[in-house]
Formats: structure tokens, C-alpha cells, sequence
């Protein structure tokens, strides 16, 4: 447990949940049993998006998508020269994110068209973590959409918590990608948010981001109401525990270091092989 000051008046609790790889298409009920003796009243339940997804199957495989003349140009000129070398630069962006965009590989164009046969050119123009789609806790050339109706999942999990525990909780299913807010008004550029949060908004939120203010993770859907900067404070801590913790695989290139190899080579068996954290309970004390 880690204990953090959310602000001048309440202290919190981060717990992590523990468990195997969730694989394509399993029950998200793992979540369930293994919070099931963690678990107290009115705490949060902050879920990372992509073992819902892929409890859900919402996987695709980028090796079956033929590259298009436009995603050629979206990976090559436009994120890997134009974002690598000059625009992210400019626009400060981080030096790793940088560095990753002048080293994107030829699979790169694939993943640009099937950013564009599923979400579209606004977000296939940001130059990477495209509509928040995950390459990382996914076997071999697949990747992760983002989830399906988040908000029903998260009420149908609050739900299951109270018939398996009898505790009330709240669950939330959040997205690293960041959340942005500019005199007063907050955004993302993904293409589903929490009410509050005006989202879809693809390159266009990216760019406008830059010049507003990141106040977190992005809430995708929570299974009942409360003050929109609480859930998002709430979904920073669950972000920091991830952080943090050196075993969390966080991105596509944590997982290259943590299998040490080529991630197309990357299977279930070897998924399974370590450690999960899916969710992190966040307790006020």
C-alpha cells in the first residue's frame, strides 16, 4: 500500500490488484475475485482500458492491413520526420517520444491504416499513441482498440463487486492518454471520455493540449457521478502507482525490455509468464 496526499484535507490509500495476463475474449471477472478481499466501502476501483479490451476481443491484427499511400505518408514523412525532427521539438514534446517517432519501424505504416479504417484522420495525423490504442499487454502484431461502452463495463463491475462483497464502491476505467484543460474547459483527443470532458478531438486536441495544461490520465467511463476534478485526481494516483512500479508494462517499448526481443514474437504463454496490475484501488483515509 502507498499512501498519498490527494490534497490539504484528505489522505488516500493506492492498492494494487494483482493478477495473470487477462487474455483475448476471458471474463473481466478476474478483476472481480482478486479485489474481492482488498476491497472496502467507498473506495475507487481505477481499471486500466486495456485488459477490458482485451477481455472483450477488441484486438486487431496490423500485419493483415496493407499500407495505403496515405498511412505511408502518416508514418514516414508526417510522425517520423515532421513530428520527429521538427514539430515535436517545437512543440516540446518528450525527448523519449521523440526519440521513438525517428526510430518508428516500416510496421508503422500498417498501424497507421488501421488507425484510419477505425477511427479516421483526425487521429491518425497525431503523430503517436493514435486514439489511444494499446501495442503493449498484446500478443505479437495485434493491438488493442479501445473499449467497448466503458461506462456499462464499469457500472456492470461496481455491480458484481456489490453482490460478490456487499461493498459500495465506485469503478472507473481510465486512459494514460492525457486529459487537457485550457481556461477552464477540459479535453482530450480521445475518441470517448467521461462527461465533463469534451473528447474526439484527434490531432486537434493533441495540438491544442500544447498549449494548455495536463491535469491527467483520461477517465473513458465510471460507473456513477462525482465532481469531475476528484475523478481525475483520483485516476492521477492510480497513474502514479503505475509509474512507479518498475514491473508495470506500460508501453510497447516496456515490453520489448521486459521479453527482451522482437515484440512481434511476443505470445500469450509469454504474457502470462508475469505479473499483472489491471486496477489499483484508491482508498480515502
Amino acid at each position: 500500500m502507498d499512501e498519498h496526499v490527494l490534497d490539504k484535507k484528505l489522505n488516500y490509500l493506492t492498492i494494487p490488484i494483482k493478477t495473470g495476463y487477462i487474455k483475448p475474449g476471458e471474463p473481466y471477472e478476474t478483476i472481480v475475485h482478486a479485489a474481492t478481499d482488498l476491497i472496502e466501502d467507498g473506495d475507487f476501483l481505477v481499471i486500466s482500458e486495456t485488459p477490458i479490451s482485451v477481455s472483450q476481443n477488441r484486438l486487431v491484427d496490423e500485419s493483415k492491413f496493407e499500407p495505403s499511400l496515405l498511412s505511408t505518408i502518416l508514418a514516414e514523412v508526417w510522425s517520423k520526420y515532421m513530428w520527429g525532427y521538427i514539430l515535436g521539438p517545437i512543440f516540446r514534446i518528450k525527448k523519449r517520444t521523440i526519440h521513438n517517432l525517428r526510430k518508428l519501424p516500416p510496421e508503422a505504416r500498417s498501424h497507421k491504416k488501421v488507425i484510419l479504417e477505425y477511427y479516421g484522420l483526425k487521429h491518425a495525423l497525431k503523430p503517436a499513441s493514435e486514439a489511444g490504442v494499446d501495442l503493449s499487454n498484446v500478443p505479437g502484431t495485434f493491438l488493442s482498440l479501445l473499449p467497448d461502452k466503458p461506462e456499462l463495463v464499469a457500472r456492470d463491475i461496481e455491480e458484481k463487486i456489490k453482490d460478490n462483497t456487499g461493498k459500495t464502491v465506485t469503478v472507473m476505467i481510465i486512459d494514460t492518454d492525457a486529459s487537457y484543460e485550457i481556461f477552464g474547459r477540459k479535453f482530450t483527443s480521445l475518441p470517448i471520455a467521461v462527461s465533463g470532458i469534451k473528447y474526439d478531438l484527434g490531432f486537434f486536441g493533441y495540438v491544442l493540449g500544447r498549449f494548455g495544461s495536463k491535469i491527467g490520465p483520461t477517465p473513458l467511463g465510471i460507473s456513477k457521478s462525482h465532481d469531475l476534478d476528484d475523478i481525475i485526481g483520483i485516476a492521477k494516483l492510480a497513474e502514479e502507482y503505475h509509474e512507479k512500479n518498475e514491473m508495470d508494462i506500460e508501453t510497447v517499448y516496456d515490453m520489448g525490455s521486459a521479453f527482451d526481443g522482437d515484440i512481434t514474437d511476443i505470445t500469450v504463454e509469454m504474457l502470462d509468464s508475469v505479473e499483472h496490475t489491471p486496477a489499483v484501488i484508491v482508498r480515502i483515509i
